[in-house]
């Protein structure tokens, strides 16, 4: 019964949001006022009732039932608990469930808090949602039920993919779909707005919560898949360029646009069309990474769906929102005001500058990935790897590092280049001191790690430049999350560089008792034995690296995953890692081979990464900062209504 109640939940959903559509635009076009009154609590049910049916499919995963198909084909019953919750979004079905999970939460959570906006703009947003949400609701009823039952329950299922049992599958996608479902209510406030023609300070203000937060959870998201794929995929790489991890970049690149933008119409009422267009952008390539992935387009472990219908609905649904928001954009693009002028050496002036930027590498980006999949449709297969993005983004990405670290200290409206330039001259002594003990000290460095580590010491400085002269208690937050979200660029920046310059590699066939030396450590392989992990077997090796007198133990494995009903044995890669301040040891084990000498020996590869982990680490301080930043905001907001309340009080004393 669970799985038809969890089914009979999602068409009562589907119904609430179809009501809340209907009612909303009714109310819009003139009619009856009272329909308004229904839109906030239907939003509300909507998103509960999503949320219940998502945990009742956890819970078919929970309970092992084989009699669901959806169970049946990605979880078994010897899966340790944590990969049968996760499971429930490992897969087509459930992770696109999770998707109109949040995005009825989101609806929620706008209908109760959003007191910002104008009733009509308000009930346009919360249609907008509704409409979204009910495109999914029928993606999931008519063409991917996660609630379908087999015929003939199996006696056990076939389990989830061996490289997605990792505990990143518990964390990953779920931050990163809060970050796309973030964007999509940026959008709906977007249409809600054209529609409605209030296009200001106060539709951006309303907005801006839901960019920030979006954007959060975007670089949680990014920054634990990338370090998920290094330590478990045992190719060594934090950042393949593969469509998949594009996909995801492509969107957060646009929310970093937006972010700024919709900063500038809500402080200084500017860029009101750009700051819409971009809202439409953002969620439109959360479309398009959607569709790429579940469409059938990819072969990836990223990528659930081989079915060309879904790809087909998908892009229906596709066509219809964007096409839909783009063409209202355009009916309305005449009436939005163009808001204050600005000079174009002011804060404003840069933040066009770091938007123009951060929007070109994203064509970019999205050129490079969709292209081979259009010339492998006429019949020509092309590869497109780093050579291309390294040679066509990176330039872009180091300007846009210095102009995101002069934008902060511009004044708004109008500024004089003589006074920002009196604010730098720390920061370009810092960069030229890195530049120098690299060119003297580092060796044949590339072009763009050199450039990028030349940056991130010019960025480290300038990131610190707004809190110069000012009392540190008294700083408001939001003042402190941009200089630790800019701070951790300049981190990451320098990590990326490092990595790329310096990095050491080792492979070699060892036998137990042999010795391999690698950038100032010494690595003694003792051997292999077998281990069985709750559903896998394993060959554990034992390394112990010494330098400077202290030793470690590393203990990389091989696992193979058993074929359950059919499907073949997997086998997967988990690499051992030794974290030390100036950067990781990582060492894989390979396959067996045979000897000269008839000994059984075995591949190992080792690699010294400078500095790696500090790429993960400005990925951590960037989603800090924005934290900040968006609790500053909340504390602002909730003083801005505690004078508002006190006023009105003394008004009517």
């Amino acid at each position: 019964m669970i799985a038809e109640l969890g089914l009979a939940l999602l068409w009562i959903a589907a119904a609430l949001a179809c009501l809340s559509l209907v009612a909303g635009t009714i109310y819009l076009r003139g009619g009856q006022k009272d329909l308004a009154a229904l839109v906030r609590p239907t939003s509300v049910a909507q998103g509960v009732l999503t949320a219940l049916a998502f945990a009742l499919l956890i819970a078919l995963f929970v309970r092992s039932d084989m009699s669901v198909e959806l169970v049946a084909r990605n979880s078994n019953s010897l899966k340790p608990m944590l990969f049968k919750v996760a499971g429930a979004w490992g897969n087509h079905e459930g992770s696109m469930l999770l998707w109109l999970t949040i995005l009825g939460i989101s609806g929620a959570l706008v209908a109760i808090f959003e007191k910002r906006l104008r009733e009509d703009t308000l009930i346009a947003t919360l249609a907008a949602q509704a409409a979204l949400s009910l495109g999914f609701f029928a993606f999931l009823i008519f063409s991917s039920n996660p609630f379908k039952r087999l015929p003939v329950a199996p006696p056990d299922g076939q389990g989830l993919n061996p490289l997605l049992q990792d505990p990143g599958l518990a964390f990953h996608p779920p931050t990163l779909y809060v970050g796309y479902v973030g964007l999509s209510v940026a959008f709906s406030f977007a249409v809600g707005a054209l529609i409605t023609r209030e296009i200001g300070p106060a539709f951006a203000r309303a907005m801006r919560p839901w960019v920030l937060g979006s954007w959060i959870f975007l670089t949680l998201g990014i920054t634990a898949g990338s370090y998920w794929a290094y330590y478990e995929l045992g190719w060594g790489g934090w950042w393949f360029w593969d469509p998949v991890e594009n996909v995801s970049l492509i969107p957060w690149l646009a929310g970093a646009a937006l972010l700024h933008s919709v900063a500038v119409t809500a402080t200084r009422n500017a860029l009101r069309a750009w700051t819409v267009m971009l809202a439409v952008i953002g969620f439109s390539m959360s479309m398009v990474g959607t569709f790429i992935v579940r469409s059938g387009l990819l072969t990836s472990v990223h990528s659930f769906a081989v079915d060309p219908e879904r790809g087909t609905f998908l892009l229906a649904l596709m066509a219809i929102y964007i096409g839909g928001a783009l063409t209202l954009f355009a009916l309305r693009a005449g009436t939005v005001a163009e808001g204050k002028k600005f000079a174009l050496l002011s804060r404003e002036g840069s933040l066009v500058i770091n938007n123009l930027l951060l929007t070109t590498i994203l064509a970019l980006v999205l050129l490079g990935t969709l292209y081979p999949i259009v010339a492998e449709a006429l019949g020509e297969k092309i590869s497109v790897g780093p050579p291309y993005y390294n040679k066509v983004a990176g330039p872009l990405a180091l300007i846009l590092c210095l102009v995101m670290v002069a934008g902060p200290l511009l004044a708004w409206r109008k500024d004089d280049g003589q006074k920002l330039w009196a604010r730098l001259p720390m920061a370009v002594f810092a960069g030229a001191l890195v530049l120098v003990l690299l060119v003297i000290f580092g060796g044949r460095i590339g072009i763009l790690p050199l450039l990028g580590m030349t940056v991130a010491g010019v960025v480290a400085v300038a990131s610190l430049a707004p809190l110069w002269g000012r009392n540190l208690r008294r700083t408001p937050l939001p003042t402190w999350g941009m200089v630790i979200a800019h701070f951790g660029v300049a981190v990451a920046l320098a990590g990326m560089g490092a990595e790329s310059a310096f990095i050491k590699e080792r492979l070699v066939a060892a036998a137990p008792g042999d010795t391999i030396k690698v950038a100032g450590y010494e690595v003694l392989f003792k051997g292999v034995r077998p281990v069985a992990g709750p559903n896998y077997t394993a060959i554990e090796g034992t390394l112990i690296a010494t330098s400077g007198g202290a030793s470690h133990v590393l203990k990389p494995e091989s696992r193979m995953f058993p074929g359950l009903m059919g499907t073949a044995p997997t086998e997967t890669n988990e690499a051992a890692l030794l974290t030390r301040p100036g950067g990781q040891l990582y060492v894989v084990l390979g396959q067996p081979v045979a000897g000269a000498d008839g000994a059984d020996r075995y591949q190992l590869r080792l690699w010294w990464k400078p500095l790696v982990w500090w790429i993960w680490l400005g990925g951590a301080l960037i989603a800090l900062g924005a934290a900040l930043s968006m609790l500053g905001r909340a504390q602002l907001l909730t003083l801005w209504r505690a004078r508002r309340a006190r006023k009105d009080r003394d008004r009517w004393k």
